[in-house]
């Protein structure tokens, strides 16, 4: 039987006072150890909701590109919000075959810090505001509630994190439309990578195209109805010293049809440092990492080491764009 991954409930997570909420931990710590990836059931998002998110999106990506256009990334500023066409990510030098939608928890007009600020929507598809606004503050909640479970498998207080690095969370949110990749190509989605922070929610559609690194290998990770797929980031390996590994994973969308994703990152505070805990042993060896980069090798805030993953894969998004004054 080929490998697949682990289907966790995470309702006594995700609802204060619920039982059964350490054995959902140890289920989260098993699968950080093994994969670092896992489907979560018992989330309690509405339905509706994704539906209203899922149609949104349809109709906008639906667009001729210069309507598009109107909220482009470059109009966002510093805030780094607002769309890209096919071929403007990249992902190790690579152009990514998709386009998206960028977004995030909102700040007050003027705020310095670079990839804050406000999101920009396009007019022409008026319900995408509101259905972004819902689903942010729905997953942030849940995202919260898993973060929990981890620090319960880490022998942490529930509110660990909540308490502290996540007091006050980087929150951002994806939108990503791969259009079919054409028959025999080697252009892949986006590419292999991990993911910057601490825990990553994505709501897939039913085409299909999202591959991990597992110990064994490649394996599929196909949409399951009614889930979300969860994933560990780079400062989850950084804080557990590499005992919980970012996995990397990449898409290929061969379904013959448009995909759509929607990934949100849960991460640290943008001016939090986040050393490894104490407590945690050092793994060594394993799979080197996709970009050959050593974690532990790392200085600085949580800012300042998504600033430096944002201007490779955005090159036209210079220093002085993130860093000067903006439009948000």
């Amino acid at each position: 039987m080929s490998e697949s991954l682990p289907v966790i409930d995470v309702s006594a997570l995700v609802r204060p006072g619920s039982p059964g909420g350490r054995a959902a931990a140890a289920a989260i710590g098993t699968a950080c150890r093994e994969s670092g990836f896992f489907y979560l059931t018992g989330h309690g998002v509405p339905d509706g909701l994704v539906g209203e998110l899922d149609a949104a999106a349809r109709r906008f990506f639906a667009l001729p590109l210069e309507r598009k256009m109107e909220i482009s990334m470059d109009r966002g500023g510093r805030a780094w919000r607002g769309y890209f066409p096919v071929g403007a990510e990249l992902t190790s030098g690579r152009p990514d075959l998709k386009e998206g939608l960028y977004f995030g928890t909102e700040s007050a007009p003027g705020d310095p810090r670079p990839l804050h600020g406000r999101n920009l929507f396009p007019a022409e598809v008026p319900e995408l505001r509101e259905a972004v606004g819902a689903y942010l503050d729905t997953l942030t909640g849940v995202a919260q509630g898993v973060m929990g479970g981890i620090a319960l498998s880490l022998g942490l207080a529930e509110d660990y994190f909540a308490s502290g690095y996540t007091a006050d969370p980087t929150v951002l949110f994806r939108i990503f439309h791969y259009p079919p990749a054409p028959p025999g190509a080697s252009d892949w989605g986006v590419g292999e990578h991990t993911d910057y922070g601490l825990l990553t929610l994505l709501l897939q559609d039913g085409n299909g195209g999202l591959q991990v690194h597992t110990r064994n290998g490649w394996i599929d990770a196909p949409p399951i109805p009614g889930t979300f797929v969860c994933n560990i980031g780079d400062m989850l390996d950084r804080l557990t010293g590499s005992y919980y590994r970012s996995t990397p994973h990449r898409v290929r969308n061969l379904s013959g049809r448009g995909r759509l994703s929607f990934p949100i990152f849960f991460d640290p505070a943008w001016d939090a440092e986040v050393p490894p805990l104490p407590s945690m042993p050092q793994r060594e060896g394993g799979r080197p990492r996709w970009d050959g980069q050593e974690l532990r090798a790392f200085t600085g805030t949580y800012g300042d080491y998504l600033t430096a993953k944002v201007s490779k894969v955005f090159p036209q998004l210079t220093t002085e764009a993130l860093d000067g004054p903006g439009t948000t």
